[in-house]
């Protein structure tokens, strides 16, 4: 299994590779692809249940995921991003949720969508044995606070409070930080300021890693973010199975002889 350990000593020298998963079946296809690390991101709310933002993600339908990814992974680290208001707000309950993740769900870790707030409960949570995978950028549970999507660290200032953080939470014994939706060469200068890994979502090809959410990398999705790729096409494939299966059915097709079984000794039913 890929642990902490195996990814600081890979930084630097074989990127890191992370994708998202939401299911068992999905984990272990990106299980068996030789992922590093799975995250069971709260995007989760986006691509699976139904949701606009990943806002109203609860802690109970994470642990369901986490729990449904964890018990179908053999190598990968599973990370269970912890959802909006399940921490920061009182230390004893984030860490009790965080905490339910790994003792009752399998996860290896967490991640903190993260800022100044996180820092002192980055360094409790390590304290306590549950490691802590950063998120500096864009967070997503911003949303409205930030308006959207934008890009994060486009300003001087904005650049240097983003560096700050991260070393405040290398400091606090973050195992290694996302960084999203940042300018390259910010994200270079962070990568190179630390001795933890940096894994890249719309930050350039300097981080030591690089993920992304799992419908959007196999072509799941209609739409994708501009620092995205389909790197296949799903959703036509699904859609092709479908509208077939459908044809085959109306037109009696399917089920065929194959499909079916008879029973001799059931002829005298009545």
């Amino acid at each position: 299994m890929v642990t902490v350990r195996d990814l600081q000593e890979q930084a630097g020298e074989t990127p890191i590779t992370m994708l998202t998963a939401y299911d068992a079946s999905t984990a272990r296809i990106v299980d068996e692809a030789g992922i590093d690390v799975i995250l069971v991101g709260d995007s989760v709310g986006n691509t699976a249940l139904g949701y606009e933002t990943t806002l109203p993600v609860t802690v109970d339908e994470m642990a369901s995921h986490v729990g449904a990814v964890a018990r179908a992974v053999d190598e990968a680290m599973v990370v269970a991003d912890m959802p909006f208001l399940s921490y920061g707000v009182d230390e004893a309950e984030s860490v009790r949720n965080a905490g339910r993740m790994l003792k009752d769900e399998g996860a290896h870790a967490v991640k903190l969508e993260s800022g100044p707030h996180t820092v002192a409960l980055t360094r409790k949570l390590v304290q306590l044995g549950i490691p802590v995978l950063a998120h500096l950028g864009l967070t997503p549970q911003h949303v409205n606070r930030l308006g959207g999507y934008p890009r994060q660290g486009t300003t001087q200032e904005a650049a240097e409070t983003i560096l700050e953080l991260a070393r405040e939470h290398e400091d606090a014994g973050a195992f290694a930080l996302v960084l999203e939706h940042v300018p390259s060469n910010l994200a270079a200068e962070v990568t190179d300021a630390l001795e933890i890994p940096t894994i890249g979502i719309g930050a350039g090809p300097d981080c030591d890693g690089q993920v992304l959410v799992f419908n959007d990398a196999v072509g799941l999705t209609e739409w994708s973010p501009s620092f995205s790729k389909q790197f296949g096409d799903v959703r036509g494939e699904m859609t092709s199975a479908v509208d077939a299966y459908v044809s085959a059915v109306e037109s009696g097709a399917f089920p065929a002889d194959e499909h079916s079984h008879e029973q001799a000794d059931l002829d005298e039913l009545y």
